[in-house]
């Protein structure tokens, strides 16, 4: 993503500044979050292998992969280090593991939401202050208010990219959380069969990536989709206040 735009000249200075930043804020905050979700989950359910390994935390150096949040911030998908989960530990292996595999993509959804009230909040103050037009669906900032549209926009990104991670996670590809919550509902055959070419389809999903088959089409109208509905839905409370 930001990669592309920076080859084909389609970002300005200010514009760059405000994705990288809200780029690292994911990296160091909302990946520590979504691991420690995983991690927080299969403890609940019975699993403590997180926690005696230190990663039941939000201490970003836990959980950082250098690679990972280096793809995220040219590419706009990235990873964190996995948390460990030991799926025997689980009553139910595999529901137990989907239940786990959910919780992740989950918090990147609650840290999309945070950033619409967030935002909202900002739009409403700005409007109550006579420095901006918000009906809590559009808005409009008034001359002079640059400064503004780039918060805004700060908090745009850090929605669009947490609803990217979200839908990209619930992809059913290993070793994508998706797969793992797939996997809740087959067959141990077809579940001991994927596990056995775990790497092959992780090669396979890089490449992918790298390719850019991920972009455009029918993952992003889910994407469109999820963001709209988070504008929204992080909306109401404000529109009490118009």
């Amino acid at each position: 993503m930001f990669l592309s735009m920076l080859l084909s000249g389609n970002i300005d200075f200010m514009s760059a500044v405000i994705y990288i930043s809200s780029t690292l804020l994911v990296i160091f905050l909302v990946l520590p979050f979504h691991e420690w979700a995983h991690g927080f989950m299969a403890y609940k359910l019975g699993d403590n292998t997180a926690k005696l390994s230190g990663r039941l935390t939000l201490n970003p150096l836990a959980h950082i992969d250098p690679f990972g949040s280096l793809l995220l911030l040219l590419i706009g998908f990235g990873w964190a280090k996995p948390v460990p989960v030991d799926a025997r530990n689980f009553k139910n292996p595999k529901v137990g593991m989907a239940i786990t595999a959910f919780a992740g993509p989950v918090a990147n959804l609650i840290a999309a939401i945070g950033a619409g009230l967030v935002m909202h909040l900002i739009m409403l103050i700005l409007s109550l202050n006579n420095i901006a037009a918000y009906d809590g669906n559009s808005f409009q900032l008034y001359g002079g208010s640059e400064v503004w549209m780039y918060v805004i926009r700060f908090f745009v990104y850090l929605i669009t990219i947490n609803t990217s991670l979200a839908v990209f996670n619930f992809i059913p590809i290993p070793p994508l959380d998706g797969s793992k919550i797939l996997m809740g509902f087959l067959p141990d055959r077809a579940v001991n069969w994927i596990y056995a070419n775990e790497q092959i389809f992780s090669i396979g999903l890089f490449v992918l990536v790298m390719a850019g088959g991920l972009n455009g089409g029918l993952i992003s109208m889910i994407q469109n989709f999820i963001f709209g509905g988070i504008y929204w839905l992080t909306s109401i409370p404000f529109r009490l206040f118009l």
